[in-house]
């Protein structure tokens, strides 16, 4: 394989959120700076973030709490928030044309509401600070001499650079690249790998009822998870209906917490369509409903009880009921079926999606073996890591964005 004769300030492998900022922040520091990228473009993980309208970070205002949200590695991630932080994230993108945009729970989207718009952005950054590019080019092995990378070896020669960084991001969306190959370099380096696992993922059921529910949405529910019947914990908010099973914020945040259970027994779920009402609150709503549509059939006014484009669905859970029956008609015993099973939908879990589902997979280098001020691997002196091949947890809502962007800058800074 043919060796190219120039050597580089920095070789950054891997073209998504993080190694392109800090290939674009190390050139736009005069280094001369070379990115590879497997796929055909850059940025493919990138364009289908937040259902391609990429939530570039979450604008939560209290440091103490966006940090406490990356988990055991809060403490770790200071350093280097106070060096790009959520600011530095809106500045970055703001003055390079591309306005953004903060809706529900933080979640800070371009105002275009188009991801392909940021990676845009990114290939700017990379083209105005002369970075070298290389793309549908597969790195094969990394060669180590004296406690330091030597060689980058690739399917389109071989390439040496005075420092590298590792960008090549985790194991959710295998098909746009993300197939956790930067682990096993750096396991070879010395580097404890965490296992990953599928992190934020939608949640698969048994039950057909929701199955035939695809598509629909959820809004302003309650959902309790129990372990052989013992209630584990809540949530509430919105959740989608799918093919599968149940996906949607609400739920993807509560997929690490549903597969801890998983390992403890028999996991179901109780929804609520009215958490704001008890029992007999909800009674004393759903009697006014009743007393407003004497002569309405149960199908008929369904609509009003139940989350939109739910009711017909939901009523045939209750197979003792026939829906054509006049709401003045139902008896005292059907009346509180229907109460109960308004507060407590029954749903079985089965299990999670896997990695081609998951927005993020967790697992990667072991967090204390990195040096955050800098980046810098703490096993080879000349190796910076970045992104999603660290091991730190992270919800959705932007937060796994931001950790990009934080960590490739102060990468590109640091080389």
């Amino acid at each position: 394989m043919s060796q190219h004769n120039t050597i580089y300030d920095t070789i950054i492998i891997g073209g998504g959120a993080s190694g392109m900022i800090a290939a674009g922040r190390a050139g736009e520091l005069g280094k001369r700076v070379l990115l590879i990228e497997k796929n055909k473009t850059l940025g493919s993980k990138l364009k289908i973030t937040g259902g391609g309208r990429c939530n570039i970070t979450n604008n939560e205002p209290d440091l103490r709490k966006l940090l406490a949200q990356y988990g055991d590695a809060e403490q770790f991630l200071y350093s280097p928030f106070s060096q790009f932080g959520i600011q530095d994230t809106f500045n970055f993108f703001e003055n390079r044309g591309l306005p953004l945009v903060t809706e529900a729970r933080n979640r800070t989207f371009p105002k275009s509401q188009k991801a392909g718009d940021v990676c845009a952005v990114l290939i700017q950054y990379l083209e105005k600070n002369n970075v070298e590019i290389i793309t549908d080019c597969a790195v094969t092995n990394v060669t180590v001499d004296n406690n330091t990378i030597s060689q980058i070896i690739t399917t389109k020669g071989n390439f040496v650079g005075k420092s590298v960084i590792i960008a090549t991001g985790g194991l959710s969306h295998p098909e746009t690249g993300s197939t956790g190959d930067g682990f096993n370099w750096l396991h070879k380096l010395g580097h404890t790998i965490h296992t990953p696992t599928p992190n934020i993922v939608p949640i698969k059921v048994a039950d057909q009822w929701i199955k035939d529910l695809t598509g629909t949405k959820l809004t302003n529910i309650k959902i309790t998870f129990f372990v052989d019947g013992k209630k584990k914990f809540s949530k509430e908010g919105d959740l989608l209906c799918t093919h599968f099973g149940l996906s949607g914020p609400l739920v993807l945040n509560s997929s690490k917490q549903v597969s801890d259970l998983l390992q403890e027994g028999l996991v179901t779920a109780t929804i609520d369509c009215h958490p704001d009402k008890n029992l007999g609150e909800l009674e004393k709503h759903i009697i006014e409903i009743f007393d407003n549509n004497k002569n309405k059939s149960l199908k008929n006014i369904i609509g009003e009880l139940v989350p939109k484009g739910s009711g017909r669905v939901i009523l045939s859970l209750l197979p003792t009921i026939d829906p054509d029956t006049k709401v003045n008609s139902l008896t005292k015993e059907a009346r509180k079926e229907l109460v109960r099973l308004i507060k407590t939908l029954p749903v079985g879990i089965t299990g999670l999606m896997g990695f081609d589902r998951a927005v993020v997979a967790d697992g990667g280098v072991d967090i204390t073996e990195v040096d955050f001020k800098t980046m810098r691997s703490n096993k080879i002196s000349n190796l910076f890591l970045t992104g999603d091949v660290l091991d730190i947890e992270r919800p959705s809502g932007g937060f796994s964005l931001q950790l990009c962007w934080t960590t490739g800058y102060i990468a590109g800074n640091s080389v």
